[in-house]
């Protein structure tokens, strides 16, 4: 059992002049003392500030102007990539993904998570048209990390990357997570019956 399974309830106590916080238990291990000591010297620090910065900015509204652009770039990209010119739809999802990736950390990571795995799933899908399968894969990878479920898509890309490199028990084992994930999805039994045939 590691130490991140076990919860140990240790009582503090803060000083009521200073506010700085110390065991109450006694001799405390060194691990402890040093998390408190961080954390006395934080609020220090925080104490030490201009009373203008003592209280945190309210949130902000995510930026709509950013959100539209994210999305008329996947779509210039979606039309490029209609007309066959993969290259083209290629440097609309990059670009899509660049604005899309430097959003501000306060924004919501769930929509940034779902803006980049569609991207990063287009993106994957014409470079398997200009036969680059191995930056298809990586792709189709980095679309999965960004949403595991509801991106069948995704999973498919991915796996017929690897088989068309020839990484064959690799593809395997990724078209099998993909249907544990996304159920008995059509494609992926099918590209699974593809790469079984072909290790056959």
């Amino acid at each position: 059992m590691s130490d991140l399974d076990t919860f140990t309830f240790i009582p503090l106590r803060i000083d009521p002049q200073s506010k700085a916080i110390s065991s109450a238990v006694q001799p405390s291990s060194r691990a402890l003392e040093a998390e408190l000591e961080a954390l006395n010297a934080l609020h220090k620090s925080l104490h030490s500030l201009e009373a203008p910065h003592v209280v945190p900015p309210p949130p902000v509204p995510v930026n709509p102007k950013r959100s539209a652009n994210v999305t008329k770039l996947r779509e210039s990209g979606n039309q490029e990539y209609r007309k066959q010119k993969y290259p083209e739809a290629i440097k609309f999802y990059t670009l899509g993904l660049q604005m899309a990736l430097t959003r501000p950390m306060w924004e919501p990571s769930q929509l940034v998570r779902e803006e980049i795995s569609q991207l990063y799933s287009n993106r994957a899908q014409a470079h398997m048209q200009l036969a680059n399968w191995p930056e298809a894969a990586a792709d189709a990878e980095s679309s999965v990390e960004a949403k595991r479920q509801g991106n069948a898509k995704a999973w498919f890309r991915r796996g017929k990357a690897l088989l068309e490199m020839g990484r064959l028990e690799e593809a395997k084992e990724w078209v099998s997570k993909g249907l544990e994930v996304e159920g008995e999805e059509k494609e992926l039994i099918e590209l699974l019956k593809e790469v079984d045939s072909r290790l056959a």
